[in-house]
């Protein structure tokens, strides 16, 4: 019994710490927002679960120690960072040249995904390819989870992490999808994905100068 306090303890601890980063506005917050309200509820649940997904990337590398050597290898650091840094101002620089939608369209459609398949892969991509998701994820399970945990216990933790992650960013997608929330936007539609393109350009170019540490 006591075994089993002793993990519900390290799971809140883990629970709280994802709370406080997954909370925190970054690059996966705002390709959730831009494809909500570009493209509507779908594409932004769909960029949510994509998101929820790139979780198991980073948790299958802490269980294999994977992610030590990333973060104690400046080359493969480096490429990583690279690799999302260019994903992620490529995205941004799409949505920079969006134009003023034609007023006689019946259906929005911005630059964001218009698939579930590519907003899924978007929302993968985003979050998998982040150096900075690798080194939190690497304290977690070197700081936070005891090296004596079991592994099938921190699979679960994983398991719960991505839900997690899965289930905030459906619930903004789901806020910023609504009705009123779009129709606000609509107005200015083309306005607001240059916006998002430019957070998502300064996120890209922030990550490029990111230092192994």
């Amino acid at each position: 019994m006591q075994w089993i306090n002793a993990y519900w303890i390290e799971f809140l601890s883990v629970a709280v710490v994802h709370l406080l980063a997954v909370a925190s506005p970054g690059p996966d917050f705002a390709i959730v927002v831009r494809a909500s309200v570009a493209v509507g509820r779908r594409a932004g649940t769909w960029t949510a679960l994509g998101v929820g997904a790139g979780i198991f990337v980073h948790v299958a590398y802490s269980l294999l120690g994977i992610g030590l050597i990333v973060a104690q290898s400046v080359l493969l650091f480096n490429a990583l960072k690279w690799l999302a840094a260019a994903y992620l101002l490529y995205i941004g620089i799409k949505a920079l040249r969006a134009k003023p939608q034609d007023p006689t369209a019946t259906v929005d459609l911005q630059a964001g995904p218009r698939s579930p398949r590519q907003a899924f892969i978007t929302g993968v991509m985003t979050n998998g390819l982040n150096p900075k998701a690798t080194l939190f994820f690497l304290s977690l399970f070197t700081v936070v989870i005891s090296p004596h945990t079991p592994l099938a216990v921190q699979a679960g933790y994983g398991l719960y992490l991505a839900l997690a992650t899965a289930l905030w960013f459906c619930l903004v997608a789901r806020l910023f999808s609504q009705p009123r929330v779009r129709a606000g936007f609509a107005r200015m539609g083309h306005w607001f994905d240059r916006a998002m393109g430019a957070v998502l350009v300064g996120l890209g170019i922030k990550l490029a100068f990111t230092e192994l540490r």
